[in-house]
């Protein structure tokens, strides 16, 4: 109970705050740990940093007629670099298919000891795509359709194929608007400053050795946070 009050002191009033609020959310308060991988993180009892997802931990992000069944899901405990060089660990949920790629790349990251802000399933936002930008979060499975022009379809993300890193740094660029907006600056990809991605640099080059594709090489609408197992 101290270590729920003292985090939500630390959180302010932002959704992650809210989440250890809501029975529905995942739970994030083992999320702080920094003295080792924990069993239980967001909710989820890893074994070997893999555990297995229900309908109830995916909260909003999830629903009837999503392109997958939670059976088919996993999520993932990753270990990362802070914005401030300090070790955290974060979960990311994603389809079983995905698993060894996330943890390979998710490792090459680290190694090149790349920067993410944090890595909090997305359910901790209520699945909203633009909440969890907002708050530079890294996340991947979503059960949302694409933000693209031309006919609605399934996002990437929906089929926990797709993973977005760092947006605030790597903003999504789809006609006259920016995603998130609070990315605007860095549109700019000639200054090269914490947590942005690029060609040849650290993060592409470890999903480029795993077969996934970057949205940042999408020509007229450069999506530098995005990858996914097809490109798209």
């Amino acid at each position: 109970m101290v270590l729920v009050l003292a985090l939500a002191a630390c959180l302010g009033s932002s959704p992650v705050r809210r989440a250890l609020h809501n029975p529905g959310a995942t739970q994030l308060t083992a999320a702080v740990s920094r003295k080792g991988p924990p069993k239980s993180l967001d909710g989820f009892t890893f074994s070997h940093g893999v555990a297995h997802v229900r309908a109830r931990q995916l909260g909003a992000s999830w629903h009837h007629g999503c392109p997958v069944p939670p059976r088919q899901l996993r999520a993932v405990r990753v270990k990362y670099l802070g914005f401030k060089g300090r070790r955290r660990y974060g979960v990311l949920v994603v389809n079983r298919s995905a698993v060894s790629v996330v943890r390979s790349a998710f490792a090459r990251i680290r190694q090149h000891h790349f920067p993410i802000a944090r890595i909090v399933p997305i359910s901790a936002y209520g699945g909203s795509d633009n909440r969890s930008m907002a708050h530079d979060n890294t996340s991947a499975f979503n059960c949302r359709y694409a933000v693209a022009n031309g006919p609605k379809t399934w996002s990437e993300h929906a089929y926990g194929e797709a993973i977005d890193i760092d947006p605030r740094e790597n903003p999504y660029r789809l006609n006259d608007r920016i995603y998130p907006p609070a990315g605007k600056p860095y549109l700019d990809r000639s200054k090269h400053r914490r947590g942005m991605i690029f060609a040849g640099g650290p993060v592409v080059a470890a999903f480029d050795a795993l077969g996934w594709g970057w949205g940042g090489r999408w020509a007229s609408t450069p999506d530098y946070q995005h990858f996914s197992v097809n490109g798209r």
